[in-house]
């Protein structure tokens, strides 16, 4: 394990236990999902719980209280070590992840109670787990009983995702290092898909060469089902099927990336499945890529989360006049609404630990303003379905190109590298 990130997650439990100061927060990590006894799925830990502890078993629950943290986790068992592989156990895990305290997790429903009685505040995601919502009910319960003995519940509830979402906001250095590590992988995906590109390939086998290479080096997973649209599956904005055939002189969109230590990679490009553009795809692309520059050049501290959209949308509008998908001016078909026809999706979200990660989009009635640490994607699009006023030679013609950015002090820095450029695709998709 990497020194460092046992300290980093540390410095957020401390963090956290600022605000919670003498209350009692608890973060459960995600339940296993089991579908029959014989078939094992991939574990994927809570992002709330991993982002504090970098613990990755399941049936573990972190509790925050007195200034300690303290974790609950499965004990050791050799026999289930056979079947299902390493577990630390609470004393291992005590020593390996930093905490002050480690409990077999089948001590928690007795322990709960004594843990809670006489805090002030309990900190919890209420509402999310139905089963966790009870059990902290029963915990309530057990410290009201004692009330003669002089014990008593926390007189607060307070909602801990939103104090959580607020950090998990603005990365860290060590998050921004892997996040750096899991978009250089997710580039390299991209681009040995482009390579491998010819027309009468099933969008599936691109799958499979994006799949190759972040496995080869060394990612965990997609980070979300990727999207292969060939054609005008492309219109199509949560296309998953991947299972069409690419024809010669159309382009595919394939809106993909890994998993890394936990943090996703996001990256979406658009290239023709022979390698070259046509007049008419160029035309269109290098609509999209402006857009995207103007996005990327409002991405700064101090501008709000929709600058970068409400710049591309500019661009993105005078492009469909200019292709005479839209008549009117600019600014009048903005206010209209109706180039949402061809672009109906906003042109970011926040990245980290999810794919659509936490943080509030808006505080108050204002868009939240851009920080320092701050990750979103850039991902404007141009998604033309046939319609009798629209140009024959444009139909079907599904675009979009995303990248993920980092918000700096001086403006901000795109971190993924997959070739872009109308030259940069063509030349990494000239077959020998």
């Amino acid at each position: 394990m990497n020194t460092s990130k046992p300290q980093a997650f540390a410095n957020r439990r401390a963090r956290l236990l600022a605000q919670v100061g003498d209350g009692i927060a608890l973060i459960p990590t995600a339940p296993e999902q089991v579908r029959n006894r014989d078939t094992h799925h991939p574990y994927r830990f809570d992002s709330y719980f991993w982002y504090l502890t970098g613990f990755p078993e399941p049936e573990a629950v972190l509790v925050l209280a007195g200034g300690r943290s303290i974790l609950f986790c499965r004990e050791k068992d050799e026999e289930r070590e056979i079947w299902d592989g390493f577990r630390y156990g609470p004393e291992a895990a005590r020593l390996a992840f930093g905490f002050d305290e480690a409990w077999p997790i089948a001590s928690l429903e007795e322990k709960l109670p004594e843990l809670m009685a006489d805090r002030p505040a309990l900190w919890h995601a209420l509402g999310h787990d139905p089963d966790w919502d009870a059990r902290i009910g029963r915990a309530l319960s057990a410290v009201r009983s004692q009330a003669r003995a002089g014990k008593r519940p926390p007189a607060a509830i307070h909602d801990l995702r939103q104090v959580l979402d607020a950090m998990r906001l603005v990365k860290d250095e060590v998050e921004l290092e892997i996040m750096q590590r899991a978009a250089d992988i997710a580039s390299a995906g991209h681009a040995r898909a482009m390579a491998a590109c010819r027309p009468g390939m099933a969008e599936y086998e691109l799958e499979a060469e994006l799949t190759y290479e972040f496995r080869r080096r060394g990612a965990s997973a997609h980070a979300y089902n990727p999207i292969v649209a060939g054609g005008a599956n492309a219109c199509i904005l949560h296309y998953v099927e991947n299972d069409k055939l690419l024809a010669d002189g159309s382009l595919v969109l394939i809106d993909a990336g890994c998993e890394l230590e936990g943090y996703a990679a996001d990256i979406t490009r658009t290239f023709p499945v022979n390698g070259r553009f046509s007049a008419t795809q160029r035309d269109c692309y290098e609509i999209v890529l402006a857009a995207q520059a103007a996005a990327i050049a409002a991405t700064r501290p101090g501008a709000g989360f929709m600058a970068p959209h409400d710049a591309a949308v500019q661009v993105l509008v005078q492009g469909m006049v200019d292709l005479r998908l839209l008549t009117g001016s600019v600014d009048g078909i903005i206010e209209s609404g109706a180039y949402k026809r061809f672009y109906m999706h906003r042109t970011g979200h926040w990245l980290g630990l999810d794919v659509h990660d936490a943080g509030e989009y808006k505080s108050g009635e204002d868009w939240t303003p851009l920080a320092p640490g701050m990750v979103l994607t850039v991902e404007p699009g141009l998604y033309i379905r046939p319609g009798a006023d629209v140009p024959e030679h444009l139909h079907g013609i599904g675009i979009r190109i995303e990248d993920d950015v980092i918000v700096t002090p001086e403006g901000c820095r795109v971190y993924t590298s997959a070739p872009k450029t109308v030259a940069e695709i063509e030349e990494v998709m000239t077959h020998d």
